[in-house]
């Protein structure tokens, strides 16, 4: 028996969400039922993260068992045949018996992106979150340092408690500005990861920990773009966080503009 692991891009749109769902069609059972097709194998597959409805994945990782005797390097392009043009497998590998996509992660980033100006876009309706007022870029980056760190999250997650710890570390959070679309690629947007091109109309958001609460990313986006309008100070955010309050945070972002860009494993740190 292998362990086989595949890193997954999707656009979440038509989608109810990563995980199988009795309400509609999920990433999950589409790739699981790509696998039954090519390998004859029924299989229950681990992801490393359950991303909502609308959200999408750069790089979502996932591992399953099987007895196909179909070489790694060749099931990705075996796969693909079997999936919608939405879900594409970019890459496939065999891991170690021990090896588990969502309990083996140690850091995953997620990016969300906005798009900064007053007319909107037919195109990118379904990728961004349009926001026409023009967004403060330093204050949200000041804001944004409040998350550094290890904190009890729980003012940022929706239907508290949803986990057995709400606690968490924060290793990046970061703001930046461009004027090109370069959001589709799994790389850090930017060399420093806070490029700032004031013409610019795409403002992301990059975050990385050691994992995320139910809405933790929109509920931290949508808290951030508050201050941005200038409705809060940036110093309001770890007064937000100190009373551990979802009420007292900014509304929910759209899923639309959020992505899962990678997941992290020991081999890799």
């Amino acid at each position: 028996m292998r362990n086989l692991r595949l890193t997954i891009a999707y656009d979440g749109t038509n989608y109810v969400g990563w995980q199988v769902q009795p309400n509609g069609t999920s990433v999950q059972s589409v790739v699981e039922s790509a696998i039954e097709k090519l390998t004859g194998e029924s299989v229950r597959i681990l992801a490393a993260g359950r991303t909502d409805s609308g959200v999408h994945a750069l790089g979502q990782v996932v591992s399953f068992p099987t007895n196909s005797r179909i070489p790694a390097d060749q099931f990705r392009r075996g796969l693909q045949n079997f999936l919608p043009d939405d879900v594409v497998v970019r890459e496939s590998c065999d891991v170690g018996p021990e090896f588990h996509a969502t309990y083996s992660a140690v850091r995953k980033r997620y990016r969300y992106v906005i798009l900064n100006r007053r007319e909107g876009d037919a195109f990118l309706g379904r990728f961004v979150w349009p926001v026409r007022q023009r967004l403060n870029l330093d204050h949200m980056r000041a804001a944004s340092q409040h998350l550094i760190g290890t904190h009890d999250f729980r003012c940022f997650e929706s239907h508290w408690p949803n986990k057995a710890t709400s606690v968490r570390t924060i290793f990046e959070a970061k703001w930046g500005r461009s004027t090109t679309w370069s959001m589709w690629e799994p790389a850090a947007v930017g060399s420093d990861g806070e490029s700032d091109d004031q013409s610019g109309s795409f403002l992301w958001f990059e975050v990385v920990a050691d994992g995320f609460l139910y809405n933790m990313v929109r509920a931290i986006v949508g808290t951030l773009v508050k201050v941005g309008r200038g409705r809060w100070e940036p110093d309001r955010v770890r007064t937000i966080i100190d009373q551990q309050d979802r009420s007292q945070a900014g509304e929910t972002a759209p899923a639309c503009g959020l992505y899962l860009v990678n997941v992290e494993y020991p081999d890799q740190s």
